[in-house]
């Protein structure tokens, strides 16, 4: 068994006499005890009760999104010297290796749902560093639909089951996003010939947010990761998507899994764009807003890393279930910045862990820190187990405890004004509509027919003329050939 998934302090010994879980051995695993034979089953049954008992709460509550997923082990290795934009001990040296967890999900269905989906890919990944765990959870598109989490769990609900008929709704979704402009881009994204990637091995990712990071002698600057998949992008088309998604529903998690037995490690080539902070006010577009990319050709991505996926999980619901990922987790020299869906995240995953998991989740093999240790005072709860022993749970204290290092992991940044529930501050080219519209007119004649037949397809759903109409304007202020072509062909699919 691996460390990853077994502790080394209470390995599971798979041999010998079978017992209940404290441990006596068992007589009989085959009958339930009765009164008498045919005879009604007896509560002083334990094993009976422990089993059912057990049973009954093999599952605990799937995430509300990014619920299916897979996930690998592997390595992260330096290429370059970033030095002289962070402190990372991770990032010291070229060549300096980094044992990490990846877990790939969808986004808006179940635990049952299947892979081939029109769904973002969460790209989560786990950097098990010597400073304690850094976990970077992006997805597989640079971009998102909204760009404030106080709208988040508006959006979620229109993605999920409506709580009158338990279906996913087409009028919902369109209604959310033809009264959300700045969905545009995205949805631009995952209509396209990348909204279904062909495995989790043939796709990107990306850290999506901008975060900060921070050198030896204090000077900050905001970044953003990339992660370009050394194996080229696969997509699916919509009919083929369909077939898989019924013949296979674990088509992608299986991918992954044989792709690592049979030796084939995925690897993806690490890149980071790198802004001065102080170019962040006047740049042209809020370098800060998640449905916006920065242009490559303003701030050049920089290879630093290379990731590589080569061992799989010993138990899904261990190591892949069970697993935890929170924006808030940094290590010294890189932070967050002031994207407010950024913001939101940072409180969101973590206590979405606790309620889920328990307080304790960081306690597992999966999720606890593997290059040191966690030094804290918490303490009890949920599947607590005792590991402090005697040690004081309280700080300051005289006996020798974990103290403060005085040193703040990131810099911090100059603010100004009044509190108030504020608008993101306008650049000179921000707008809701001009990176959608240059997605567009990147595309061939055939990636804009695919597009527009996706689009089509699904607003033609949609039973109120005036969401459909709302929705195609987004794409009309795009480009004024993007929605027009997308208004003939809904009129034609809705006759």
């Amino acid at each position: 068994m691996t460390e990853a998934y077994v502790s080394v302090q209470d390995e599971v010994k798979t041999t010998g006499p079978l017992t209940t879980e404290s441990g006596a051995p068992v007589a009989d695993n085959q009958n339930s005890e009765t009164a008498g034979i045919g005879g009604p089953v007896l509560v002083q049954d334990q094993l009976l009760l422990e089993k059912l008992a057990h049973f009954n709460r093999e599952r605990i509550p799937e995430r509300v999104v990014h619920a299916r997923g897979a996930g690998a082990y592997g390595t992260f290795t330096v290429t370059a010297d970033v030095t002289k934009y962070t402190r990372a001990k991770f990032l010291a040296e070229i060549g300096k290796e980094t044992e990490v967890f990846l877990r790939f999900s969808t986004v808006a269905g179940n635990l049952g749902a299947p892979d081939a989906v029109r769904d973002p890919r969460g790209f989560s990944l786990k950097f098990y560093t010597e400073e304690g765990n850094y976990d970077l959870v992006g997805n597989n598109t640079p971009v998102f639909f909204i760009k404030d989490a106080i709208k988040f769990p508006d959006f979620i609900h229109t993605q999920k089951r409506d709580p009158y008929t338990g279906s996913q709704e087409a009028d919902n979704v369109w209604d959310f996003w033809g009264l959300s402009p700045e969905a545009t881009h995205q949805v631009t994204w995952l209509f396209g010939d990348r909204g279904i990637p062909a495995s989790y091995r043939h796709m990107n990712g990306y850290g999506s947010h901008t975060f900060q990071w921070n050198n030896e002698a204090g000077e900050a600057f905001w970044v953003k990761y990339h992660f370009k998949t050394d194996q080229g992008i696969k997509n699916l088309t919509q009919s083929e998507a369909d077939k898989l998604a019924g013949a296979d529903p674990d088509s992608h998690q299986r991918d992954l899994r044989e792709a690592i037995e049979r030796g084939e490690f995925p690897t993806w080539t690490v890149q980071v764009q790198i802004m001065p902070v102080e170019d962040a006010a006047n740049y042209r577009f809020n370098p800060f807003d998640l449905t916006k990319v920065w242009p490559h050709e303003d701030y050049p991505p920089i290879e630093f890393g290379k990731l590589e996926l080569n061992r799989n999980p010993e138990n899904i619901f261990a190591e892949v279930e069970q697993s935890i990922f929170s924006p808030a987790h940094f290590v010294p020299g890189i932070g967050p910045s002031p994207d407010k869906m950024l913001q939101g995240r940072l409180f969101a995953y973590a206590d979405a862990h606790r309620y889920r998991v328990g307080i304790n989740a960081d306690h597992l093999p999966v999720n606890r820190p593997h290059a040191t240790e966690a030094r804290s005072y918490g303490r009890d709860g949920h599947l607590y187990d005792g590991r402090h022993g005697r040690a004081k749970n309280y700080e300051p204290n005289s006996f020798g405890g974990p103290v403060q290092t005085d040193r703040p992991l990131w810099q911090a940044s100059a603010v100004s004004g009044v509190t108030g529930d504020h608008v993101a501050p306008s650049h000179a080219e921000d707008n809701d509509f001009v990176q959608a519209g240059n997605l567009y007119r990147l595309m061939s004649e055939a990636e804009k027919e695919r597009l527009i037949a996706n689009l089509a397809g699904f607003i033609a759903k949609v039973s109120r003329d005036d969401i459909a109409e709302r929705a195609i304007d987004n794409f009309r202020k795009a480009d004024e050939d993007y929605g027009k072509r997308l208004e003939a062909a809904v009129q034609a699919l809705r006759g």
